[in-house]
């Protein structure tokens, strides 16, 4: 990625097309971090398909997401096009029962 215009509009495509996606370091199959792996754990948890995209492997999609949703902190969760938030805020809808609900409606509209 290079200029900042093409990296927002890379975010945006993969945020647009992927009903759940997240931005994490590592993958799914090997987070790396553990507040990465944290928010992995949940989804899979839920049995929903969801998308990510290692932030490790391209220096300026790390720093753009942060700026795309003015979240200084990696991972960040975006369901049906919405930036949802990062660890803490995942694990606390978990919790709540407002995880569920988001991800059932997201994954439910064709």
């Amino acid at each position: 990625m290079q200029a900042h215009e093409d990296v927002q509009k890379f975010i945006a495509h993969l945020v647009a097309n992927n009903k759940v996606m997240l931005f994490m370091k590592g993958n799914k199959s090997f987070p790396q971090c553990g507040f990465s792996a944290v928010v992995v754990e949940i989804l899979k948890k839920h049995a929903v398909p969801f998308e990510t995209f290692n932030v490790l492997s391209d220096p300026a999609v790390r720093e753009g997401v942060k700026q795309y949703a003015s979240w200084p902190t990696i991972p960040q969760l975006y369901i049906g096009g919405e930036f949802v938030g990062g660890c803490d805020i995942v694990r606390e809808m978990d919790a709540n029962g407002e995880l569920e609900d988001k991800l059932k409606a997201a994954t439910a509209a064709a």
